[in-house]
């Protein structure tokens, strides 16, 4: 009895301590979303002597955009979508057969005057569905991404994220993809409709979304796991 009672005890310690560490829940940065590191020796100038240095020239001529590994990139963040759909069947099948009195040995055998070897059969059958789906998102904002790679036919692939820190929680908006110099408006901006292969992730951490989360028995009761 006393083990029970300690196993308790434990198990109450722990959900105790998990739901008080759960408030200080913060969201971390992502490494894949870091900034290049400018440090490493292949983005350093090459000291040749020269005054023209490649990849270091000044443009005068032409608008201040992003063009090179390291160059900011602000993308404005319009998201919009909608989708719906909807589904109807219904089937039905009727069937019916009727067999007249059966003879045995050239005699219709019978009861009370009736023929016994009668019979007749039927069937019903009717199905009935339909089915709606609905689904709208929107994003709006902006947020400032770094040129990780320029690819050979001069596309940028950028990448970045912005954490934002509120009250007991925070948000944070992760962001990648392919942009075309020519996409690139005059004020160094680009359109996140413009992104090729975009990933685009919003979400939070902290109390609020605690608690617009189900509990893990909760998701239990509701996933494919549980048999009922």
């Amino acid at each position: 009895m006393d083990s029970i009672k300690t196993s308790l005890l434990l198990l109450f310690s722990v959900v105790l301590l998990q739901a008080c560490a759960s408030t200080r829940v913060e969201v971390q940065p992502d490494p894949m979303y870091a900034p290049v590191d400018l440090k490493e020796s292949r983005f350093q100038p090459l000291n040749n002597g020269s005054i023209f240095q490649q990849g270091r020239s000044v443009r005068l001529f032409e608008d201040s955009k992003a063009f090179r590994v390291g160059d900011l990139l602000s993308v404005s963040l319009s998201e919009s979508t909608n989708a719906t759909k909807s589904a109807a069947t219904k089937t039905s099948k009727d069937d019916a057969t009727s067999i007249g009195a059966g003879t045995l040995l050239g005699v219709t055998p019978t009861l009370s005057g009736n023929a016994i070897l009668n019979s007749s059969l039927s069937s019903e059958r009717a199905f009935d569905g339909s089915g709606d789906s609905a689904q709208s998102n929107s994003l709006s904002g902006e947020i400032t991404v770094m040129v990780s790679e320029v690819l050979p036919n001069g596309n940028l692939v950028v990448r970045g994220e912005k954490i934002i820190g509120l009250n007991q929680g925070s948000e944070f908006i992760r962001i990648t993809g392919i942009v075309r110099p020519q996409d690139v408006s005059s004020n160094n901006e680009v359109v996140s409709g413009k992104l090729a292969n975009a990933r685009i992730f919003y979400g939070g951490g902290g109390v609020v979304a605690e608690a617009n989360t189900k509990g893990w028995l909760s998701r239990f009761f509701n996933s494919p796991s549980f048999p009922f």
